[in-house]
């Protein structure tokens, strides 16, 4: 996985039986839990409806690595990585359209977990927190619209949630 001067895009997805690592799939289908099939092994700080997706940007992970943290992709816990996408607008409250069919609202920052202690030199996971490293942290998201999703799938920032306006689902006659 290298960063390339495509529009952004998915450039990694992972899903595990439960913790970390996460493994990379070439496809996923995501409802509101989630990529389906995906499974947390700590569901008190993990998963559910605001926290079923973990994104990370690829420029900030190969940015890790350039440091020498060992971190490999899908070793945070991330189920979706994205290239070419400006992480600094990732906030809470930004919605992302990935695909064509999936859109996410950002929640919030993660919280490292000690988990993720190997994926770093000294097990410094604090270079990840937030309020030590803006804009280094994953983002938690919750589904807004589910769907398929492939490797490759562009990804749009769509704005805020306070100004998106849901898809419904139609109603059987």
């Amino acid at each position: 996985m290298t960063p390339s001067s495509a529009p952004a895009h998915i450039s990694g997805l992972f899903a595990s039986g439960g913790g970390v690592p996460k493994l990379p799939l070439d496809r996923a289908l995501i409802d509101a839990a989630g990529i389906v099939g995906d499974d947390q092994a700590d569901l008190e700080n993990h998963g559910g409806p605001e926290r079923a997706l973990c994104l990370y940007s690829l420029e900030r992970l190969l940015a890790l690595r350039g440091e020498g943290h060992p971190v490999e992709p899908g070793a945070m816990g991330e189920n979706i990585l994205i290239a070419g996408l400006d992480w600094d607008l990732v906030t809470p409250a930004t919605c992302l359209r990935l695909g064509n069919d999936v859109l996410i609202e950002v929640t919030r920052y993660t919280t490292p977990c000690a988990k993720i202690r190997g994926c770093f030199r000294d097990g410094k996971i604090r270079r990840v927190l937030q309020d030590a490293h803006p804009g280094w942290s994953r983002v938690y998201a919750r589904v807004l619209e589910g769907g398929a999703l492939s490797l490759d799938a562009p990804v749009s920032i769509i704005g805020k949630s306070s100004v998106i306006t849901v898809r419904k689902p139609s109603s059987p006659p």
